[in-house]
């Protein structure tokens, strides 16, 4: 094997209408390229599985251009997909995942093809493919399972990746590790999922992938129950809309027109009392569910965490400081981070510096 510092580290990041794809050096990235994929140049695949030759083509010909001359990879790391629930860390990427992902046993998703982009680069180098911290992980304490109805209980989806690494950081900002702190840390994107985060365990989280918790640029977040059912009752026959509704055109695309958090920060500035509104609610409920948290993590906090897109936006996190800051320091961390903390996952298992566990169905 190459130091440390030499080794060459392919990072896949699948998205519904992209493929992100980075080259690192020993944590540094090299090259990056996002490939966007039209509606017209996908709509000829039946699933997103069958879209493995044509975005490990596209894989192929990045690295063609993007690899040192007379170098190869020492590993491959994928987004991880929709998985069976796991805990935290780095997986090898197995055939029981490859076959859970490709029949998208759990749910199917773009990130799905992270894993088998990974395994489909790696196995003819002879090189490692590996996937860190997926939607899927749960680490959530049994108390917060319960949902109130026994037909339904909570599960732990949400932005797992950004939140360890952002956490992590934030750790390393206070003097201390990631498994000596407790940390609140809410993931601001185009869905948002807030976690509390005890000593290196995720033990309550909303389920960001269906619109629970606070609504974002495209969820509609928790909604009342009884007025759920009757909204239900009118979409009875249209059970994909009624989804599209709360999940993709709700929030404050419903609200504003606009999933783009950006133009509605711009007419808030230019004066639009309605884009005014819905940031500053948006805010609110961000709010709540950390303050929530606060319980969750029985007031033991050593801070709280705003990453993601919207995390870079002063006027938006104000909102948010103005109302929780009494619960512990705020820590900025901007940006989603999933390449590099893709990058850093692969590099920790290289190293031998973090735990490469095996995928339990």
């Amino acid at each position: 094997m190459p130091p440390f510092d030499s080794y060459l580290i392919l990072v896949i990041n699948p998205g519904s209408t992209s493929t992100k794809l980075a080259l690192s050096r020993g944590g540094e990235c090299l090259k990056n390229q996002t490939i966007r994929h039209s509606t017209e140049e996908l709509k000829g695949f039946s699933s997103v599985a069958a879209q493995k030759d044509f975005r490990r083509e596209l894989t192929e010909n990045f690295l063609a251009e993007a690899l040192p001359k007379g170098e190869d990879l020492a590993a491959v790391i994928g987004r991880g997909g929709l998985l069976a629930p796991l805990e935290s860390g780095i997986y090898t990427v197995s055939s029981a995942m490859i076959a859970d992902l490709e029949s998208a046993r759990w749910g199917e998703h773009a990130s799905n093809l992270g894993a088998v982009l990974a395994e489909g680069i790696a196995r003819p180098r002879g090189i490692p493919a590996y996937i860190a911290d997926p939607v899927v992980v749960d680490e959530m304490i049994e108390e917060a399972r319960y949902s109130g109805c026994p037909e339904i209980q909570r599960v732990s989806i949400f932005h797992a990746l950004n939140q360890k690494s952002a956490a992590r950081k934030a750790a390393a900002e206070l003097g201390r590790s990631y498994e000596e702190v407790n940390l609140i840390v809410a993931h601001l994107g185009g869905g948002i999922s807030v976690g509390a985060h005890q000593r290196g365990r995720v033990i309550d989280v909303n389920n960001a992938l269906d619109g629970d918790g606070p609504f974002s640029p495209e969820r509609s977040g928790g909604l009342p129950a009884g007025q759920l059912v009757s909204l239900a009752l009118q979409y009875r026959e249209r059970e994909k809309e009624l989804r599209k509704k709360i999940v993709g055109l709700g929030g404050m695309a419903a609200y504003l027109g606009t999933n783009d958090f950006v133009e509605a920060l711009e007419r808030a500035s230019s004066g639009d009392a309605k884009a005014q509104s819905i940031i500053q609610a948006m805010a609110y409920q961000i709010s709540k569910e950390i303050a929530a948290h606060g319980a969750t993590l029985k007031g033991k906090i050593d801070g709280i965490v705003l990453t993601g897109g919207m995390a870079g936006s002063a006027y938006f996190t104000n909102r948010i400081r103005d109302r929780v800051s009494y619960l512990g320091p705020i820590l900025i961390i901007e940006g989603e981070r999933e390449m590099e903390a893709l990058a850093e996952n692969a590099l920790g298992a290289l190293r031998q510096t973090r735990e490469v566990k095996e995928y339990q169905r």
